[in-house]
């Protein structure tokens, strides 16, 4: 992995168990085998990103695979897009369950090599521990700590970003594949919370300095029964906390049943 420092930009070159530049700017390894480039002078709190409670959450929805159709046709979309990809890159890959499965995915038809990005150390600490296969590390996607062109593919599910920095880490001709809410994600719950619920506004296919290669909404109802899946569906979506306590209760017992809206589009750096 070609790591810059994100004090002083210089290459980062891994010495034993540290990463560190000419500047002599250093960055251990965690025991989980990721490593923290997020110092603390860029932080914007003490804990950004999710915290552990949302992240075990996610963690243990996406297991359960209640997601796995998204996960399918996001990995086919790189391969029909990128077949030649070599270098992955997840930006605010969470706890890797995306990750893992692309690069699965993408080893079967060729060596690769995949790299983790987000600013939840929580998450991170989680992903490098299950993943070892992938490298992983804490970083900002506004200032990630990469060399220019190190990536054939990125993929950005739900995660914000700095466009300017994702064209950056990109080589040429680099592919993006982003995945953001439909106008009907999750309509249910809004109507449970909002008096006039509102639809997601849909997204424009134009992104500066990428072409548009494809776009698609994939939809299907999810229907939850357990209450252990329910809960924890809850927990990470972001109405968690406007949903009362006794709406958490009714729907765990109960049962829920709700819309789900991706829109999933393919983008190709520009040619200069």
């Amino acid at each position: 992995m070609h790591y810059i420092c994100p004090l002083c930009a210089a290459p980062l070159v891994l010495q034993g168990n540290s990463w560190g530049c000419l500047a002599s700017h250093s960055f251990d390894c965690a025991k989980e085998g990721y490593v923290n480039l997020l110092p603390v002078q860029k932080k914007n709190s003490k804990d950004p990103g999710d915290n552990r409670q949302m992240m075990f959450a996610r963690r243990e929805f996406l297991n359960a695979g209640h997601y796995q159709a998204l996960s399918d046709r996001v990995n086919e979309l790189a391969l029909t897009h990128a077949p030649e990809a070599g270098s992955l890159l997840d930006i605010g890959c969470g706890e890797g369950y995306y990750s893992q499965r692309l690069f699965d995915s993408i080893k079967r038809h060729h060596a690769c090599n995949l790299q983790g990005l987000d600013i939840s150390k929580s998450a991170i600490k989680y992903a490098a521990k299950r993943y070892p296969e992938s490298s992983f590390c804490v970083a900002s996607a506004y200032d990630m700590p990469f060399a220019a062109q190190s990536f054939d593919l990125a993929i950005r599910i739900y995660a914000p970003s700095k466009l300017e920095e994702v064209c950056r880490v990109l080589a040429k001709e680099g592919i993006l594949i982003t995945v953001s809410p439909g106008p009907w994600h999750h309509f249910a719950l809004k109507q449970l919370i909002y008096p006039e619920p509102r639809l997601h506004p849909e997204t424009t296919a134009e992104l500066a300095g990428f072409d548009c290669l494809h776009q698609e909404r994939l939809r299907w109802q999810l229907t939850l029964t357990e209450p252990q899946d329910i809960a924890h569906f809850l927990e990470m979506t972001p109405y968690a906390w406007k949903l009362t306590a006794d709406q958490k209760i009714n729907l765990t017992q109960q049962g829920l049943s709700c819309e789900l809206d991706f829109q999933i589009e393919v983008h190709r750096v520009k040619c200069a």
